[in-house]
């Protein structure tokens, strides 16, 4: 069975403080079968993994996939993404990883706003998002 798949089911109930009696309750299932898929002894079946996936709030490719140890996070939830790590070029450039820039529709000529919070961070938004948020905010509008 996939070593990141078991290692994933458990850090997910936890994560989400159940009990494996609880988990087995959710999905109508027993709790040795759930205690059998996070030892890696069975993989549970595909209609399973939907509903544990749902049940924990991930993507089912992340539920199967996504390796914590590689990564040393855990495993996202669903519309949340680790992209990598980028270096700031002597100009002060980055380059966007390729897979971020797919999720995203991102392609060269493509404007982004560099936002700053400097206790939080920097944030990239499509500036014409920016712009439309701004202009709601302008006409006294809840933002989008």
């Amino acid at each position: 069975m996939s070593e990141p798949l078991s290692s994933n089911l458990q850090a997910l109930r936890r994560l989400h403080g159940k009990t494996q009696e609880q988990v087995a309750g959710s999905l109508g299932v027993s709790r040795q079968a759930v205690a059998k898929w996070e030892s890696g002894e069975a993989a549970p079946d595909l209609h399973n993994c939907a509903a544990l996936a749902a049940l924990y709030g991930v993507t089912l490719d992340d539920l199967v996939y996504y390796d914590t140890r590689r990564t040393g996070l855990p495993v996202p939830p669903r519309g949340k993404h680790l992209f990598g790590t980028v270096t700031l070029g002597e100009k002060g450039q980055i380059v966007i990883p390729k897979r971020a820039r797919e999720v995203f529709g991102l392609a060269p000529g493509d404007r982004l706003a560099v936002l700053g919070d400097e206790s939080q961070g920097l944030a990239l938004v499509p500036a014409d998002a920016l712009l439309r948020m701004l202009e709601e905010l302008r006409k006294g509008g809840a933002p989008l």
